[in-house]
């Protein structure tokens, strides 16, 4: 146990939650700040991708005695399902052994990560517009508006949970040597919904994260408990596939019967969700130092926010804390160095799933219907079967493992360029599981 203090938590997201919760189980006073009224009041909905849970969000949900609690929320999917326009259903499976990601509806999961931290002893002040922080002294200023009067709230820690537009970051923004960037994605989202069937049960296979893939846009599917599907939309904001172009109901509804036939019994409200609900933005935001002093931390898409096609959003930000909890088991109350220890450890591995989350848009919008891609995957599965210490897939090394996020990445930029000469062998159709193949990854290996 730490010197028991008093920490403010900016932020009643998923990370700014299990953080409290953590700090509380450290020994200190924990209280939690949030502009929005309580998550568990209000309708949550039209702006949503659900999430993808994987190990290194179970581990730090395990790690604290939670992880048995959220499984009860979760669906595994152990594969994706790719549906191509006058073609099959077919599935890619994700791992081994029935290795799955899990579907959670962030909505239902941030009210049961509030409700679990209050019942720790978490204290939540909700509709509290946190406007500054004075960084010396890790004092927050809140009031009623940006321009009234404030009032001032005194801590011993701060750390900013809350987001990708952190009013915490952006007073760390305001010192001198501070780098920050932010870019956004000529690509947006819209959420829309697959209702359940009559008697509850889901309209299309419940576990399996489901695709569209049209090169420059796509649709995804992804379950929830109640046997409805939480779809995503994403796509170009201009152009001649976007949306800007869908802009009434028959250029909506011709859209969809061209592109994505296959949804039109599924989506019934298809075009009041699509007119109601807000296009969305997606943006990679970058920034460092992510600490100040001893007294404020950034924490989760408060530094790194990242965008959805690897599912790891959530999964980094509860990685954070994992090593934030590990270095603070490590130096008790030394927290210069717990904070210097925490921001080295994890700019890296913020950068390297930044970069992989960008790529992976490519591989679900437009690979993931291409043969070669699809045989390139096969060669590897079938590889790494038979020589696992040699050959981990890159998804599973992101997705199934604790390894770190830079390291993947530089694993997997080596085994694209092995592949990339593997499927430059004449006949790789035929012979693509044969000795010839086999000896000639593990001669480029070494």
């Amino acid at each position: 146990m730490q010197t028991p203090l008093k920490i403010a938590v900016v932020g009643s997201g998923l990370v700014g939650s299990l953080l409290a919760i953590y700090l509380k189980r450290a020994g200190h006073t924990v209280h939690v700040y949030d502009r929005s009224p309580d998550i568990r009041t209000i309708k949550f909905s039209g702006r949503s991708i659900n999430l993808a849970m994987s190990h290194r969000g179970w581990r730090a949900l395990d790690e604290v005695g939670l992880g048995d609690e959220i499984r009860q929320i979760a669906i595994p999917m152990d594969k994706r399902a790719i549906h191509i326009v006058g073609e099959p259903l077919a599935f890619q499976y994700y791992g081994k052994d029935g290795e799955s990601i899990y579907s959670l509806s962030r909505g239902l999961l941030n009210r049961k990560m509030v409700s679990l931290a209050e019942a720790e002893g978490v204290e939540f002040f909700f509709e509290t517009k946190i406007w500054d922080v004075t960084l010396a002294d890790a004092t927050l200023h809140a009031g009623d508006t940006e321009r009234g009067e404030w009032n001032e709230l005194k801590y011993d820690k701060v750390f900013g949970a809350d987001g990708a537009f952190s009013r915490v970051r952006h007073r760390m923004q305001r010192q001198s040597m501070f780098n920050y960037s932010q870019e956004f994605l000529n690509t947006g989202y819209k959420e829309l919904n697959i209702p359940a069937n009559e008697d509850g049960t889901h309209k299309l296979d419940k576990n399996s994260l489901h695709i569209w893939p049209r090169n420059d846009f796509m649709l995804i599917a992804l379950p929830n408990l109640d046997g409805s599907f939480t779809c995503t939309l994403f796509m170009p904001f201009e152009g001649e596939n976007s949306f800007e172009a869908l802009k009434d109901k028959d250029s909506l509804e011709k859209f969809f019967a061209t592109y994505f036939p296959s949804t039109i019994d599924v989506i019934p409200d298809l075009v009041a969700d699509f007119f109601k609900n807000p296009t969305s933005t997606l943006v990679t935001m970058k920034c460092y130092p992510w600490t100040y002093s001893d007294k404020v931390a950034l924490i989760g898409d408060a530094c790194h926010a990242i965008v959805p096609f690897y599912g790891h959003g959530m999964n980094a930000g509860f990685e954070d804390i994992t090593i934030l909890n590990q270095l603070m088991g490590q130096y008790g109350d030394d927290w210069d160095t717990i904070f210097k220890e925490y921001e080295i450890s994890r700019k890296p591995n913020a950068d390297a799933i930044a970069e992989l989350s960008y790529r992976n848009f490519m591989e679900m919008s437009s690979k993931t219907a291409d043969a070669k891609f699809l045989l390139q995957k096969k060669i590897e599965k079938w590889f790494s079967a038979k020589h696992p210490d040699k050959w981990l897939p890159l998804y599973s090394r992101v997705t199934f493992s604790y390894r770190p996020y830079s390291e993947a990445l530089a694993i997997g930029d080596q085994q694209k360029a092995i592949m990339d000469e593997i499927m430059q062998i004449d006949g790789i159709e035929e012979k693509w599981n044969s000795p010839e193949v086999e000896q000639k990854i593990i001669e480029l290996l070494t």
